[in-house]
C-alpha cells in the first residue's frame, strides 16, 4: 500500500484555558493563563496552592450519575474530548468502519483520585471495604475504553503510559498505523486528573512545582505548575478525508522518539535532542523548513536549558531563527495529557498563522537565549511545526505538523 498522508479532521479539548477548541485557541491568542488556586481539594495542607484546574468542566453537564459513577476524571476528560472530536470531524460510523478504528490514549498516572479516595477510606477512615468499582476507575485505558464502548470502535485500543510523553507516543503511533494502512481511522490524544492530595503529595516532595505561576525560559522560573485535562484527535488518509469532504486542521507529517538511556528525573541534550532529528528524518524534512516549535518548556530549572541546547544541537544555526514558546504557561502541565493538548495548539498555530506566546515572561535567561515568543501572540505564516514531550524516565517523543492549505 505505501505510505499514506495523514491529516487531522476533528479535534476535542478540555482544559483550564476552556470547554471546547474554541475557548481554548481564543486564550493562547490573548496570552491569558488558566492557573489559580486549585478548588477541587484542601489545598491547606500543601506548599504550592496553584494548579490550571478544567474551571468550566461539571461532569453532570456530559453524564448522567450513573454513567459518571463508573468514570474518573480524568477518564471523563477523554470521553468528552472524544465525542467533540468526532462531532467536529463530522464522522458517520458504519460496521466496516469501526472495524477499522482504532483508539490509543495516553495518560500518566490513570484514575488517581479514585485510587486516593479508595486508600483513605481504606487506611485513614479504617473503612474495611473500598468501592467494587475502585479498578474500573483507576485503570489508565478506562478513556480508551468507554470511548470504545460509546464509539463501537472495535479495532486496536489501548493506552500508553510513558510519563509526560505518554499522548504524543498515543498520537506518533496511531499517525503510523493510518499512514501504514493498519487503520483507516484513528481517535487518539490523552487525558490526565492529577489533583488528588496524595499525588500532589508526591510532587510537592519533588520540589519541582512553582508557588506560585509557570514561567518557562524566564530567569526567575521557579518551576512547573501541573494541570488537567485532555484532547483527542481524528487521525485519517488524505484521501479517505477528502473524498468525504471532512474539515482539515492540518497534516501529521513525521514522529521521532527516543531514550536517554541516563537517569530518572534528571534531562540530558541528546536523548530529545535524537528525538527530533528523527521526527525530522520521517518527514523528510531538514531543519531549516522547520518556523515553530511548541516546547516541552515546563519552567523548571533542569528542562528549560537542556531543551535549548537540545534544540540547537538538533537543529544547528537554524534554531537561532525559530519562534519557541511552551503554551504550559498558560494550561499548566498536564502531564500524559501535554502533547495531545500542545498537538491542538501547534495545529490550530499553523491553520490561524497565529503564534501563541511565552506567558508570565519576565527577565531573559541568558541559558534559554533563542526567541521564546514572549508575552503576546504573533502573526506568522509558518508551514511547518513541530511539538516536544520530554518526560521523566528519559522517554522524549516529537510529531512534526504541516500547515493545511487545501
Amino acid at each position: 500500500m505505501g505510505r499514506r498522508r495523514v491529516v487531522v479532521t476533528g479535534m476535542g479539548i478540555v482544559s483550564a484555558l476552556g470547554r471546547n477548541v474554541d475557548e481554548f485557541w481564543r486564550a493562547l491568542v490573548e496570552g491569558r493563563p488558566g492557573i489559580g488556586p486549585i478548588t477541587l481539594i484542601d489545598m491547606s495542607p500543601l506548599r504550592f496552592q496553584n494548579g490550571a484546574q478544567a474551571w468550566s468542566f461539571n461532569s453532570a453537564d456530559h453524564f448522567p450519575l450513573k454513567e459518571a459513577d463508573f468514570l474518573d476524571r480524568f477518564a471523563q476528560f477523554a470521553v468528552v474530548a472524544a465525542r467533540d472530536a468526532v462531532r467536529d470531524a463530522g464522522l458517520e460510523w458504519t460496521p466496516g468502519l469501526r472495524e477499522r478504528s482504532g483508539i490509543v490514549t495516553g495518560s500518566c498516572v490513570g484514575g488517581k483520585s479514585s485510587e486516593d479516595e479508595g486508600f483513605q477510606n481504606l487506611y485513614l477512615l479504617k473503612k474495611p471495604r473500598v468501592s467494587p468499582l475502585t479498578i474500573a476507575r483507576t485503570m489508565a485505558n478506562a478513556g480508551a475504553s468507554h470511548i470504545s464502548m460509546e464509539t463501537g470502535i472495535c479495532g486496536p485500543t489501548y493506552t500508553v503510559s510513558t510519563a509526560c510523553s505518554s499522548s504524543n507516543h498515543a498520537l506518533g503511533q496511531a499517525f503510523r498505523m493510518v499512514r501504514d494502512g493498519d487503520l483507516e481511522l484513528a481517535l487518539a490524544g490523552g487525558s490526565e486528573a492529577p489533583f488528588s492530595m496524595g499525588h500532589l503529595k508526591a510532587w510537592e516532595a519533588m520540589r519541582v512545582v512553582s508557588p506560585d505561576t509557570c514561567r518557562p525560559f524566564c530567569k526567575d522560573r521557579r518551576g512547573m505548575v501541573l494541570g488537567e485535562g485532555g484532547a483527542m484527535l481524528v487521525l485519517e488518509p488524505l484521501e479517505a478525508a477528502k473524498a468525504r469532504g471532512a474539515p482539515i486542521h492540518g497534516e501529521i507529517v513525521g514522529f521521532g522518539m527516543s531514550s536517554d538511556a541516563h537517569h530518572l528525573t534528571q534531562p540530558t541534550v541528546e536523548g530529545p535532542a535524537r528525538a527530533i532529528r528523527a521526527a525530522l528524518a520521517d518527514g523528510g524534512l531538514q531543519p531549516e523548513q522547520i518556523g515553530y516549535i511548541n516546547a516541552h518548556g515546563t519552567g523548571t530549572l533542569a528542562n528549560d536549558p537542556t531543551e535549548i541546547a537540545a534544540l540547537r544541537a538538533a537543529l544547528g544555526p537554524a534554531a537561532e531563527r525559530l519562534a519557541i514558546s511552551s503554551t504550559k504557561s498558560m494550561h499548566g502541565h498536564a502531564l500524559g495529557a501535554a502533547g495531545a493538548i500542545e498537538a491542538v495548539a501547534t495545529l490550530l498555530a499553523l491553520h490561524h498563522g497565529i503564534l501563541p506566546p511565552t506567558a508570565n515572561f519576565t527577565t531573559p535567561d541568558p541559558q534559554c537565549d533563542l526567541d521564546v515568543v514572549p508575552n503576546q501572540a504573533r502573526h506568522a505564516a509558518v508551514e511547518w511545526a513541530l511539538s516536544s514531550s520530554f518526560a521523566f524516565g528519559g522517554l522524549n517523543a516529537v510529531l512534526a505538523f504541516r500547515r493545511w492549505d487545501g
